[in-house]
């Protein structure tokens, strides 16, 4: 599903931010690299015969997750370049892997020249053999793994959580024979959530709206892993799986009076750069000057990027925003 939105800032084609203190696994000696492992994956069963060594990340995200359970030397290719720029620890790790594509997924041809044995994915979208990419099958026929985002599963998509990329991190370390790499990621992780849940336990939400503005045209978002990084965050989100615009899709288009009728404490906003960022601020002072997030200056940008499924980024930005929505938590 596409729409004049960008959808690829909402994790929909489709990491931990640079300083944030996530760090790269050492590339060890993985053990038991030649053992076949299955596992289970938007409920299909994926068999690899042994540890991939020609990986390719089909988004930045999924990219950069391979990287830092390092695994630069596997990669034959990353994808969607343009759509999120790696963090700065880990970009010059992959300065030498291959650009299959910069604005979209590659084609089938694209990717399959590159050879790749595995192939890692945000969404199930990637493989839309309508829109020319490789479908699982046509991978399959040819040998290659695919594994996609537990959060970007078609079934998983509306309901995913931030911990769905544990699941990731498991199954990952398991397919390249490297849970020893996987472990102290997935451990940190967990750490970096309970902190958030300790300091924003027993205080009051305020309500937030999560919107992504794209000129004049907003989109809300009422579902998926999105809503629950504002849970985790601490806020109560004013969109939610139960409206009817949310039945069906994560996101949808609602005119700006809808957004004023919510009258959000708080509006979390993804944005793709430094000028998206202040063309949204100018538009919401503009549009909304009486609404309370407005009037108080809650307005929290985020990297859009950090909300694809299969991202560090989505416990990152938990306390990214619990921080502005509770700063008092967090004072040393």
């Amino acid at each position: 599903m596409r729409s004049t939105l960008s959808l690829a800032a909402l994790g929909v084609s489709a990491a931990l931010v640079a300083g944030c203190g996530s760090a790269v696994t050492p590339q060890t000696q993985a053990t038991d690299a030649g053992q076949a492992v299955t596992i289970t994956n938007c409920g299909r069963d994926v068999t690899v015969p042994g540890a991939p060594k020609a990986a390719v990340g089909l988004s930045p995200s999924q990219t950069e997750l391979l990287l830092r359970l390092g695994l630069a030397d596997a990669l034959v290719g990353q994808a969607q370049t343009a759509t999120a720029p790696l963090s700065d620890d880990v970009a010059g790790l992959a300065a030498a892997v291959p650009v299959l594509s910069e604005s979209g997924p590659p084609s089938r041809e694209q990717l399959l020249n590159a050879r790749p044995d595995f192939v890692f994915s945000p969404t199930m979208y990637e493989f839309t053999a309508e829109q020319g990419f490789a479908s699982l099958d046509q991978l399959q026929q040819a040998g290659v793994t695919a594994y996609v985002a537990t959060g970007g599963c078609a079934d998983r998509r509306m309901s995913g959580t931030v911990e769905d990329v544990f699941t990731d991190l498991e199954n990952l370390g398991k397919v390249f024979a490297a849970p020893d790499r996987a472990a102290p990621l997935i451990e940190k992780g967990k750490a970096d959530l309970a902190a958030v849940d300790t300091a924003v336990a027993s205080r009051a939400k305020p309500t937030v709206a999560q919107v992504y503005l794209e000129g004049a045209t907003v989109t809300a978002i009422g579902a998926g892993i999105e809503y629950d990084i504002i849970r985790r965050a601490g806020g109560d989100n004013v969109f939610s799986p139960r409206d009817p615009q949310f039945a069906k899709f994560f996101a949808a288009q609602i005119t700006p009076e809808a957004l004023a009728a919510a009258n959000p404490d708080a509006i979390v906003f993804a944005v793709n750069g430094s000028e998206h960022e202040q063309a949204t601020v100018d538009f919401l002072n503009r549009t909304f000057p009486d609404m309370t997030a407005v009037r108080e200056r809650r307005l929290i940008a985020i990297d859009a990027a950090d909300t694809y499924p299969g991202t560090l980024g989505n416990v990152s930005v938990v306390r990214e925003i619990a921080e502005r929505l509770h700063p008092d938590a967090f004072t040393p």
